[in-house]
């Protein structure tokens, strides 16, 4: 994941599942360790809801979502809360 601070809140700007953490360059501000594990944990207890909207709502508004089970990236709310309505069906 790659974040940004946005409308107060950290939100996902990039998430894809294959690219190693190392090809995509952190902007500032740099986080901890301890605050990239609560961001994850925020992403992970929102898919603990089954709740789509709450899953779309982590990312950012410019966010890319290049996801593990569908061959199409999203790139806006909607096409990303379409993708976790699927998602979440199977109950990962």
């Amino acid at each position: 994941f790659v974040y940004v601070y946005e409308d107060g809140d950290w939100k996902i700007a990039h998430h894809h599942s294959s690219q190693m953490p190392e090809e995509v360059q952190p902007k500032k501000p740099v986080l901890s360790d301890q605050e990239v594990r609560d961001l994850f944990n925020l992403w992970n207890d929102a898919l603990a809801t089954l709740d789509p909207a709450q899953v779309a709502a982590r990312y950012s508004k410019e966010a890319i979502l290049l996801p593990t089970v569908s061959d199409e990236p999203r790139t806006d709310e909607e096409r990303i809360t379409d993708y976790f309505v699927n998602f979440l069906e199977k109950k990962p």
